[in-house]
């Protein structure tokens, strides 16, 4: 949607609306016309810690009007490539999904029932949280796709036990998706520190077949080296929590943890899942921009996170068809 202008319209950040990285508009989610639909899922229901991520969605938009996907791409002077050429993929913006002030379980069925219209229009979804429940809903309305593993970047494993009878919370996403017929296995990335599940549920996430690295393993073995021993399916989906970065670069979160990844250690690995397996769906957690800094700092990073892994994914689709 271009703005008003007497001359051509510039587009430039701070004008029109703010959908992610000033893409189209779609107003008709059961008709979309795009090869990627981004969606926000406002909500923090079923949070633990601080509460704001009901925001992420629009914090993520507002940072992603710092850049936009235009006809040629945009060019990587690091690896002399151009990416998200607008005249080979169409991104559209679907808006959000409705948030139902406590109703956790009504909210979260509209999310699964959007994903899955996205999803069976062949389009990629990409989902704007919220709080990492939202994970699980996301995976569900992927069932289409047919089978596939989740790569799961994270300061936390999301693999504990239902707390009161109360299994759809943000700290038991991957748990429930393991129930998931057509869930393979999860690489978790990230996964550090204190409060990140117990003994028995690393063993009985392990016992899954899900393989466990915490940054410094990351740093030690290297991403290459562990995709070499984990082997992930042909299909992916991946579930960021804006955690797993360190809190200096992303302070504006439920659960902010120091010990994190860089912003480059971040897009080295987004790269080199998106060269080994095809991207079908991508889920961004846990920003919340009431903690952020005045220059929206984790907003802008994790827009910058979900375009670098659009970018990767696109261009290895280009590479193989090529």
């Amino acid at each position: 949607m271009n703005n008003f202008s007497l001359q051509k319209p510039l587009n430039m950040a701070p004008t029109g609306i703010a959908t992610f990285a000033k893409s189209d508009l779609a107003t008709d989610i059961y008709h979309l016309d795009a090869d990627i639909a981004v969606l926000g899922a406002p909500f923090d229901l079923a949070i633990q810690g601080r509460t704001g991520c009901r925001l992420g969605p629009r914090g993520i938009r507002l940072g992603s009007t710092r850049f936009s996907y235009r006809k040629g791409g945009t060019y990587d002077s690091e690896r002399r490539q151009f990416y998200m050429d607008a005249n080979k993929w169409h991104v559209v913006d679907c808006g959000d999904v409705d948030y139902i002030p406590g109703d956790l379980m009504s909210t979260m069925n509209n999310l699964r029932e959007a994903v899955r219209i996205i999803q069976q229009q062949q389009v990629l979804p990409v989902v704007l949280g919220g709080d990492c429940a939202v994970d699980f809903p996301v995976l569900q309305g992927l069932e289409g796709i047919g089978s596939f593993d989740i790569v799961h970047i994270d300061s936390h494993l999301d693999w504990t036990k239902p707390l009161d009878g109360q299994k759809f919370f943000n700290g038991s996403p991957m748990r429930n998706a393991a129930t998931l017929p057509y869930v393979g296995r999860t690489l978790h990335l990230g996964i550090r520190g204190i409060g990140s599940s117990g003994p028995d549920d690393f063993a009985e996430a392990e016992a899954h077949g899900d393989g466990i690295y915490s940054v410094r393993d990351v740093r030690r073995r290297g991403i290459g080296e562990i995709l070499k021993e984990f082997k992930l399916s042909p299909q992916i989906v991946v579930c960021f929590d804006i955690d797993a970065m360190d809190a200096v670069y992303a302070p504006a979160t439920g659960s902010p943890m120091f010990g994190g990844f860089t912003y480059d250690e971040a897009v080295d690995i987004l790269e080199a899942i998106a060269g080994c397996s095809k991207l079908m769906g991508v889920v961004m957690t846990e920003v919340a921009p009431p903690f952020d800094d005045v220059g929206g700092t984790t907003g802008y990073l994790a827009a910058r996170l979900i375009s670098d892994l659009l970018g990767f994914a696109t261009k290895a689709q280009e590479q193989k068809e090529a």
